[in-house]
């Protein structure tokens, strides 16, 4: 199994169930699994030099999660989404996580707005090179930093889920049809972060989510 690249954990985990699951769950995230394709067992332990049983775990826990499917068969895949699966997770996200840049805004300060800005630097060369991974991984990290600032645990938990279950989608479209005409709010945001403007930002979160999920057509969404 070769599709996925899992990185190595920042942190320290205590287990090895922990870390297996961290690196699959950020694969995911990251898009190194698209929509329909199996998951297996064997393959990930090969790949992630483990036991089964870490794997076992890890997927049982991302597919709780929604982030795999597990057929009657006992088969794990990465799920395909319907158009009005798809719209309600926008719709979901819209909420969430306005609500989590608005708790944000109290805590970012110059320090916090240089690493944004940064982090959208970071985005715009992706989107100029058609870096397609280079740009999940920006467009990730760039959100993720903003609302952990606010520190909006449950929230945050809600937020990682969605993404999970669209990651996969997003990126086989990425594939398909490349990132260079993908819309980029994240300077609105930032501008309406400087300003101290809840409104303004809630509506760059908005605008972003919206223009970037609410713009897959219903052909986008069958797997290749």
């Amino acid at each position: 199994m070769r599709d996925a690249e899992f990185t190595e954990p920042q942190e320290e985990f205590r287990t090895t169930q922990e870390r297996v699951y961290y690196q699959v769950r950020d694969a995911i995230l990251r898009g190194q699994f698209l929509p329909g394709k199996a998951v297996t067992i064997r393959g990930l332990a090969a790949e992630l030099d483990c036991s089964p049983m870490p794997v076992r775990e890890a997927l049982r826990r991302l597919t709780s999660e929604r982030a795999l499917d597990l057929s009657d068969t006992r088969r794990v895949t990465v799920p395909t989404l319907t158009r009005e699966k798809l719209d309600e997770i926008c719709a979901a996200r819209v909420a969430l996580e306005c609500q989590a840049a608005a708790q944000a805004l109290p805590f970012l300060g110059e320090a916090e707005l240089a690493e944004l800005r940064a982090l959208d630097d970071r985005v715009t060369e992706a989107l100029e090179r058609k870096d397609i991974q280079g740009y999940v991984t920006a467009n990730l990290d760039f959100h993720f930093t903003l609302y952990r600032l606010g520190r909006p645990h449950i929230i945050l938990s809600l937020i990682e889920s969605l993404w999970l279950q669209t990651a996969p989608l997003q990126h086989l479209v990425f594939q398909r049809f490349g990132v260079q005409e993908l819309p980029d709010r994240h300077q609105d945001l930032i501008d309406a972060i400087a300003s101290k403007d809840e409104q303004r930002v809630r509506t760059a979160i908005r605008q972003d989510i919206e223009e970037g999920l609410g713009s897959i057509s219903a052909e986008e969404l069958l797997p290749t």
